[in-house]
């Protein structure tokens, strides 16, 4: 067999069967593949090139046999249900938009792979394959063949620790010892000595600060090349084109300089440069970590879950208070938080939250059951295996399979100007440093550097990330918790709002119940209370806490019928729960209450009436919000309740009565073709259709599990008034962020007058430039603070 070198990966394919393609040798088809994928999109990237020389494909094999123990399989994956896996990687060569891409397309290499997420600033990807057709050995042999090799430690993955990349030190270190060292070479040409010595060493000296410059260009300052070139094949002016210009500018214009001995060069302002652009990264990158934006409103998740106590009693629990070994209650439609056992009842889950394939498993006791699982038929008792982590619970909320074409235009703005600003900023640097020529060429240089260092558009990439991420965290301190930035955004335009009825604008827990009706027997209430239990609407958690203490029964069979009620069989006895027609009822007209009405074994028995109780501030915050927007409440109940809302509520606020879910998201839909951003506010269980359909929707939790995909942000109930206060500081920090942007544009403005003038050195602008965005990010978190205290 002919030997060939691998196109792609670099390896010796004596070992293996050449593929030829497009006239170039590959190793495997998926080498292959990805070569069509960056040809076919005219992408490039460094690192997808690296591969250990001389290693061969039965090397790389070897070398990750232990991912062949199951064992160790188990403690890696975060998802197992036999078929389908889950697993996140850190990747520590992932660079640039380039890697995304190819990262994210593993599915065209490898068709078990169904979807593969790229967390760019961790560096981690995470990965749903069919285990059937691909082990987890091959999954990261595919990883390293097309030249991204996980870091898999062990040791990692069980007590949580990150790889620290600390090549920014080491970089930043070298920097300085390089920028020390050629200053203190360059003191004679400063002072422009003349002594026989020093004159007669002058070369040497010169020499010796062009091989200090050499590392600082090649190996400190190369993430500066290597994402301006990826920019540049990618067809996008990234912020780190003109840095890298100017860097390579001065060293070139230097190393002419000594050879040719006209001068000592640049060595000193280019060293000094990279090392306190460096220095400005690394100050970034640590006020970044201080603030924490991301863990912080992480940590306050608020999903609740029922936790049954050693004495067999209910109390609702946050899940972060989850321990192992506690017994949980799941019920109909609720999402399991944690890895556990099921101990008691009939297991339907839906794993679509992880794996985006809309299938029920069934399970029986003594059978894991993963987090992220939906239980679809009635309710069921866990053991908890393990604590939750909130990171993978906000994963499920996130997850691409539940994202909708939501408009995402201001972030797409702040792009833009970065982009068209770096073309802004080149032009000038080039007509300026034309026109130095032939006033001034000993200036032309300094002055070229000096625009293209200055102007860098660095503060204009920050602004947005780090006053989202202030108000994301502020936020969630005030128990009002976003999916995700681009949500206050949205938040910031809608000029509509659709509020929900039934546990959303009513309080569950203050509201009274009165029943009508035929007595029931000890054994249909027990019936009652054990379907009940399944249930997660607020009427029926309302009417089940209501009901006394009996013994819960193990329900053969229990069905929930979206918008009109409940069943559940035990033996021979059979129980409905709902509206007047589901039970086989006439339509209720004695009363304009809402109700629930019930039925025995097909015999009507009676009704619930719910006296609503309508939650603290309701009057004041519809007040505060018609100055700004149309208004409106849709309810699945009667119109009972109409009465009394028309006098809380301000005139002109829209009531309807009797929608079912198909009704409210039709209504949402008719109005955005109108033109309306719509905020649709809903319980998080019947209203999930609406909550999607709307720009912006909100779920109102009360101590129940209310976590669902479709929602966009979730509100705790007792901070419901705050409302208003809450759409506002979205708008602020919209101001903020155009604040933000007006004062880069001053900083540029008046620095760029010292610049094309030729009164500012390139290592001065080099210390002013990091400045600004510390400066901007300071400011950006001071005004959102401030604006932070205004929320109760």
């Amino acid at each position: 067999m002919k030997h060939h070198t691998c196109f792609h990966c670099g390896l010796d394919t004596k070992d293996t069967e050449v593929i030829i393609f497009d006239n170039k040798p590959f190793c495997c088809n998926g080498c292959k593949t990805v070569y069509e994928i960056f040809s076919a999109n005219d992408l490039t990237c460094y690192y997808d090139l690296q591969q250990a020389p001389g290693a061969t494909p039965k090397e790389i094999e070897g070398k990750y046999n232990f991912l062949e123990n199951s064992k160790i399989i188990d403690q890696l994956l975060e998802f197992n249900d036999g078929k389908t896996q889950i697993v996140t990687l850190y990747i520590p060569h992932i660079h640039c938009s380039s890697c995304i891409w190819i990262l994210e397309n593993l599915n065209k290499i490898h068709p078990a792979i169904s979807s593969s997420i790229v967390n760019f600033g961790k560096k981690n990807i995470r990965i749903t394959f069919n285990s059937e057709a691909i082990s987890l050995k091959d999954l990261v042999i595919l990883l390293n063949s097309i030249g991204y090799e996980p870091f898999i430690s062990l040791d990692d993955y069980s007590t949580g620790k990150k790889h620290i990349d600390r090549s920014l030190i080491y970089k930043l270190g070298i920097a300085g010892f390089a920028f020390g060292n050629i200053m203190f070479l360059s003191f004679p040409e400063y002072f422009e000595m003349n002594e026989f010595w020093l004159d007669q060493y002058k070369p040497l000296f010169r020499w010796i600060m062009f091989a200090f410059s050499l590392p600082v260009v090649l190996y400190c300052s190369q993430e500066y090349f290597i994402s301006a070139y990826k920019g540049l094949r990618s067809k996008i002016l990234n912020v780190d084109v003109p840095i890298a210009l100017g860097i390579l500018v001065l060293f070139i214009r230097s190393t002419i300089e000594i050879i040719f001995n006209y001068g000592s060069g640049f060595f000193d302002s280019l060293s000094g440069l990279v090392f306190f652009l460096l220095l400005g990264k690394f100050f970034q990158q640590k006020t970044y970590t201080f603030l924490s934006f991301e863990r912080d409103y992480k940590s306050y998740f608020p999903i609740g879950i029922t936790k049954i106590t050693s004495e067999e009693k209910e109390e609702s629990i946050q899940v972060y208070d989850i321990k192992k070994g506690d017994r949980l209650l799941i019920r109909n439609e609720e999402l399991i938080p944690v890895d556990c056992i099921l101990i008691k009842g009939r297991a339907h889950i839906d794993y679509s939250f992880v794996t985006g394939e809309s299938k029920v498993v069934k399970k029986t006791s003594g059978d894991k059951l993963f987090a992220g699982g939906k239980q679809l038929e009635g309710s069921i008792e866990v053991d908890v295996l393990k604590t939750v982590e909130q990171s993978y619970l906000t994963q499920l909320w996130s997850n691409d399979v539940f994202k909708t074409d939501k408009e995402q235009s201001f972030t797409s703005i702040t792009n833009n100007i970065s982009q068209y600003f770096t073309i802004a900023v080149l032009s000038i640097a080039l007509i300026t440093t034309s026109y130095w020529l032939l006033v001034d060429s000993s200036k032309a240089l300094n002055v070229f550097t000096a625009v293209l260092i200055i102007a860098c558009p660095c503060a204009f990439a920050l602004s947005a990330p780090f006053t989202y991420g202030n108000i994301l965290r502020i936020l969630g301190d005030k128990k009002f918790y976003l999916k995700n930035a681009s949500v206050i955004e949205q938040l910031a335009k809608i000029n509509t709002i659709i509020f929900d009825k039934t546990g959303t604008i009513t309080a569950n827990k203050d509201t009274s119940i009165n029943y009508e009706g035929i007595e029931l027997s000890l054994e249909e209430e027990s019936l009652l209370k054990s379907t009940l239990r399944g249930s997660n609407h607020p009427l029926s958690r309302s009417l089940y806490h209501l009901l006394k203490e009996h013994d819960i029964l193990p329900l053969d069979t229990y069905q929930e019928y979206l918008g009109e009620g409940i069943t559940g069989q035990y033996k021979q006895n059979k129980i409905k729960i709902g509206s007047a027609p589901f039970v086989g009822y006439a339509t209720d007209t004695s009363t304009l209450n809402t109700t629930v009405h019930i039925s025995s074994n097909d015999t009507y028995k009676g009704k619930f009436t719910f006296y609503n109780a309508y939650r603290k501030g309701l009057s004041q915050l519809f007040n505060k919000l018609k100055k700004q927007y149309d208004l409106a409440i849709l309810s699945g109940d009667n119109a009972g309740e109409k009465e009394n809302l028309t006098k809380l509520l301000p005139a002109k606020t829209k009531l309807l009565f009797n929608q079912k879910p198909e009704d409210k998201l039709e209504y949402i839909k008719y109005h955005q073709s109108e033109g309306a951003n719509v905020l649709m506010i809903g319980d998080g269980l019947n209203d999930a259709g609406a909550l999607a359909q709307s720009n912006v929707g909100i779920a109102i939790s009360e101590n129940v599990n209310v976590f669902s995909p479709a929602c966009d942000a979730i509100l705790d109930a007792s901070k419901f008034n705050q409302l208003y206060e809450y759409i506002k500081i979205s708008k602020t920090a919209l101001k903020i962020i155009k604040w933000s942007f007006v004062l880069s544009f001053i900083y540029n403005v008046f620095g760029l007058y010292f610049a094309v003038t030729g009164q500012l050195a390139p290592v001065v602008a080099a210390i002013l430039m990091p400045l600004s965005s510390i400066s901007i990010v300071s400011f950006t978190t001071l005004a959102t603070n401030i604006a932070g205290r205004k929320l109760k």
